[in-house]
């Protein structure tokens, strides 16, 4: 009797998690259990961040960690946050590309990214 109990929840709790998909996916969640609920800013274009001057210097970022569109927005907009820094990140390459208008040191662009949680590999 215990084993047949133990089979119905099963089969409820999986009835319930193919439910939620297929609705989600119908509404058109790309992202599906992410932070976001699902409406990740990073699965539309976000918009480019314009530098106040001509760009100075280029360098790009391998980070670890980063598994979904949503973390990519997240480390984009923690390092667009710093003055003179435009950032484009892909969560695919796990890169980001970092322009400056003005001297940036690495250790502000690390220490930026770390705060969201993602580890930096190396900067050139």
């Amino acid at each position: 009797m215990a084993d047949i109990i133990a089979v119905l929840i099963l089969l409820i709790l999986i009835g319930c998690a193919v439910g939620y998909i297929v609705k989600a996916k119908r509404s058109g969640v790309k992202c599906i259990g992410c932070p976001a609920g699902g409406n990740c800013p990073g699965s539309r274009k976000m918009p480019k961040k314009k530098l106040e001057g001509r760009v100075i210097g280029r360098k790009t970022m391998q980070i670890s960690g980063m598994t979904c569109a949503h973390c990519a927005m997240n480390v984009a907009q923690m390092l667009n946050q710093i003055d003179g820094v435009r950032a484009e990140v892909d969560v695919s390459s796990g890169k980001a590309k970092i322009s400056y208008d003005r001297k940036v040191e690495d250790d502000v662009l690390k220490e930026a990214v770390e705060k969201t949680g993602y580890q930096v590999v190396h900067i050139s």
